[in-house]
């Protein structure tokens, strides 16, 4: 039985390397991978994912709107899949988290799902909330903050270079715009802004 996995850390742990990696793996033992990425989020150029250590690959771009189950199944009829990978799955609406549970529990195929657990508030992401209450499996990859503990909190940051306690929660952005620090280090640089 196929099942879904959601990988989640902060910023800058390598989600996007391991995602790149894990579709690897599929396609040199001959095997089909389809890999989706957000519409919201060009930062690499549309319908492709891109790691910070230069590995990149093409993907299918989603919206919120996107019924995933449906695009799976007819790719899947075409040429048979043997996984789907999903780049910033937070991005992810709750309906369509439920979808890529319906791919793996009827079509038979795991869902991989790389994503952030929180915002620069420390809440939940929709899509990710969804992920933690169903997915079969989760891992958090690590990363660490400048203190050397492990970074779990995303800071995003003002042109100044402090730390926002207010904004809309997506605002698309890499090492320029937030920075993954420890708890401590997150309420330090909420409290010193």
């Amino acid at each position: 039985m196929a099942k879904v996995y959601f990988y989640y850390s902060a910023m800058n742990a390598g989600k996007s390397t391991v995602l790149l990696q894990s579709s690897y793996n599929y396609h040199e033992r001959g095997m089909r991978t389809i890999i989706f990425a957000p519409l919201i989020d060009d930062r690499a150029g549309t319908g492709r994912v891109k790691s910070r250590i230069g590995l990149e690959a093409p993907a299918e771009p989603f919206s919120e709107s996107d019924d995933l189950l449906q695009r799976v199944q007819a790719e899947h009829q075409r040429d048979s899949l043997s996984c789907v990978l999903i780049d910033e799955a937070q991005f992810l609406s709750a309906a369509q988290v439920n979808q890529c549970t319906d791919i793996a529990d009827t079509l038979n195929i795991p869902v991989l799902c790389y994503g952030l657990r929180t915002d620069f508030l420390g809440e939940l992401f929709p899509g990710s909330a969804r992920l933690l209450a169903v997915a079969d499996h989760l891992v958090e990859l690590k990363t660490i903050c400048h203190c050397g503990r492990k970074a779990t909190m995303n800071l995003r940051l003002g042109l100044d270079g402090k730390a926002l306690h207010e904004g809309a929660q997506v605002e698309i952005g890499g090492n320029e715009r937030y920075v993954a620090v420890c708890r401590a280090h997150y309420k330090e640089a909420l409290a010193a802004s």
